[in-house]
């Protein structure tokens, strides 16, 4: 009877939605000490009120807008990944994402980590529809030479990058992608012809075109009552359902929430950005439920670093580690890992939170426990692993 029932519970396939937060989220007012008096002392400008947090432990507070993800974490959906980084953690924006991407902090690698998934979960490229990012452009995770994934700026109006009927504005946006993912040093003139790029445009032309005909109606047989609201994260965490209730066999969807690069003028701008993020991921979670298809799916949000412990008197500026947060009905909600010391005896360089957990470890965590596959050549390594599933 166990197995039967196993095996019943494994009709749907896992899928994986990642969520990147571009710019470095702000960890420590994400997820705030608030009985820590450090955090006031440090935090002068940018710091908020003990009165205006929302407590959900004793110690920790969810940001004042964020009262979506407090439910969430209270209704046990939630697992916050406390101090997530790696050793050396890089500033740059460009380069700790490419890291990010590619499970490789000491060299510049050529293949995504989400690419190699892919490669796992559809070997003979069969699906141009295995992986799919919502947003301009395609990962850096997504991509390596020979692999198919696809990039859809605009669902109602099929936006694939390879869809676009003006020459014109295909040529152009080529151009942005090629810049984007090619290799400096394989750059020849105005002539991008070789790297990931290319690689991936002369693979999956066809293919891609393939999935723009496979999407088309999409949007005409979507149907729900919950309303998103309208911005941009909101619309990507919309179009995913769309998409996987379409049950064209999609696993892993990708897409990004920008703006969270906040050296100045932090105060306003961190505000907006939570209340979109944490009530957009509530309404992705109640929509799916509402179309029997929450019980497979499990959301990783991250960003590429956090930010320093001090303010700089508007904003806060590039730091170590930072948090990440692993969501879905099937996730055993809590707190993982160590919440990183604030006692500036503990800072790193005087300045940074210390990560406590390896981001590859949490990638790990995801591919063995939720996709079922062997994650060691996939993250470069063995790392250790959470236990946030039930």
């Amino acid at each position: 009877m166990v197995t039967k029932s196993k095996k019943q519970n494994k009709k749907k396939d896992p899928v994986l939605v990642v969520v990147q937060l571009s710019g470095g989220n702000d960890f420590l007012n994400t997820v705030i000490p608030f009985t820590n008096g450090i955090y006031y002392d440090v935090r002068s400008y940018v710091g908020h009120k003990e009165e205006e947090v929302l407590p959900f432990t004793k110690d920790l507070a969810f940001h004042p807008n964020a009262e979506s993800f407090r439910e969430l974490y209270k209704q046990g959906k939630m697992a916050i990944i406390q101090g997530i980084g790696y050793e050396n953690s890089i500033r740059s924006h460009f380069r700790a994402m490419d890291i990010w991407h590619t499970c490789e902090p000491n060299t510049v690698a050529t293949e995504g980590w989400l690419a190699k998934v892919i490669r796992e979960l559809d070997p003979n490229s069969v699906n141009p529809l295995t992986a799919i990012s919502f947003g301009k452009g395609l990962p850096r995770a997504l991509a390596a030479p020979g692999v198919m994934a696809t990039s859809v700026d605009n669902l109602d109006n099929y936006g694939l990058m390879t869809s676009i009927e003006d020459d014109v504005q295909r040529m152009a946006n080529l151009d942005v992608f090629s810049r984007m993912y090619t290799p400096k040093d394989e750059w020849m003139g105005d002539r991008h012809e070789s790297g990931v790029v290319m690689n991936y445009l002369a693979n999956t032309g066809s293919g891609v075109l393939t999935g723009a005909d496979m999407l088309k109606d999409v949007p005409r047989k979507y149907k729900s009552s919950v309303e998103y609201a309208d911005n941009s994260i909101a619309k990507a965490l919309r179009d995913v359902v769309r998409v996987h209730t379409a049950n064209l066999g999609t696993r892993i969807f990708y897409t990004q929430h920008g703006g969270y690069d906040h050296h100045a003028q932090e105060m306003p701008a961190h505000d907006r950005l939570m209340g979109e993020l944490s009530q957009g991921i509530t309404d992705f979670l109640t929509d799916l439920e509402e179309h029997n298809a929450s019980e497979e799916i499990v959301m990783l949000v991250f960003t590429e670093f956090g930010r320093r412990m001090r303010d700089n008197g508007s904003g806060t500026d590039h730091g170590s580690g930072g948090g990440a947060f692993i969501i879905g009905n099937r996730v055993k909600g809590g707190l993982y890992s160590e919440y990183p010391s604030i006692e500036p005896s503990e800072w790193l360089n005087g300045e940074d939170l210390k990560h406590t957990f390896d981001y590859r470890g949490v990638y790990g965590t995801l591919l063995e426990q939720h996709m079922h596959l062997d994650p060691t050549e996939i993250v470069l390594g063995n790392y250790e692993q959470l236990n946030p599933f039930k």
